[in-house]
Formats: structure tokens, sequence, C-alpha cells
């Protein structure tokens, strides 16, 4: 779909084509957003954050990250993870405490209630996942996104703020 807009519009700046990509792009973006949010307060009673949060915490070895390290990760800035862990702590997702080997820094972990809770969010999660996104595209064009999306990525990483998180090759 190719829109004409008006002289002032930031998206007057781009080509037809970019615009429609990045049409398509924000319009899915955001809509995905929103319902994997709704998703997962309907059926288990949390956050996409807070499922953001947890899946990565179990990327890392016993369940345990760094809070600088898990910003990265998640892409969040620090102050934001930081007030959203207090939340999680208050409902008994992650415990925080000061890391063993340097007390100036702060480390979150997975509670157990924080396991069981995303053990019981995944399945209709993914689910969800595999039928708002995954089902939509045919095994090459699964392929072909995924390609696409992990050059954008490194694109990001190289031009953006953030540094690659150690989990991300």
């Amino acid at each position: 779909m190719t829109r004409d807009f008006a002289p002032g519009s930031p998206f007057a700046l781009l080509s037809g084509a970019e615009t429609a990509a990045w049409y398509a792009y924000m319009k899915v973006h955001l809509r995905l957003e929103y319902e994997l949010n709704r998703q997962l307060r309907a059926d288990s009673g949390i956050s996409l954050a807070d499922y953001h949060v947890l899946v990565a915490l179990t990327s890392a070895p016993e369940g345990r990250m760094r809070v600088t390290d898990l910003a990265i990760r998640i892409g969040w800035e620090r102050s934001r993870l930081s007030h959203h862990l207090k939340r999680m702590r208050a409902r008994g997702l992650v415990e925080t405490g000061t890391a063993a080997d340097d007390r100036r820094v702060t480390e979150v972990e997975l509670s157990e209630t924080g396991w069981e809770t995303l053990r019981r969010a995944a399945p209709d999660h993914v689910g969800f996942v595999r039928e708002a996104f995954l089902d939509a595209l045919g095994p090459d064009e699964k392929a072909q996104l995924t390609t696409l999306l992990e050059r954008v990525y490194d694109t990001l990483v190289e031009r953006g703020s953030l540094p690659r998180p150690d989990d991300h090759p």
C-alpha cells in the first residue's frame, strides 16, 4: 500500500517503498505488542514487560543476571528496569541482591514463583505467537524473515547505543 503524505509529514522524507515498509512494520509491531500483552494478562496475569524479564533471565546461568546486563538484553533503560523489578519483586517473581564478586553491582534472579509463572504462561503464549504470527508465514517465508530481521538487528547494534548482549551472537 502506497500513501501520499503532506509535505510537512515526516513520512514525506521517505520514498514510497520506504514508507510502505516502515508503515507495515509499525502496524505489526504496535498491534503485536498490544495483543501479546492482552493475551498474557488474560491467560497468565502477567504483562508483556514481565514476560520479557522472565524469559531473559532464563538465558542466564541459574536464572541470575546483573541488572545492567538484563537492561541491555531486553533493550530498556536501567532506570525503567529498576522500577519494573521493584514491582516484580513485590509480586514474588524475582529476587534482587548484590553480586558476590562485586558488592557495587545489583543482580536479579528468577524466584521459584517466577519460574512457575513462566512455566504456566509459556504454553498459551507460544500458542498465541504461533496462531497470530508464525502461522501467517510459510516455511520459506519464516527463513527469509529470520534472515532479514537478523540483518536489521545487526545494523541496530552497529549504529545504536546499546552493546550487543552476550547471548546474542
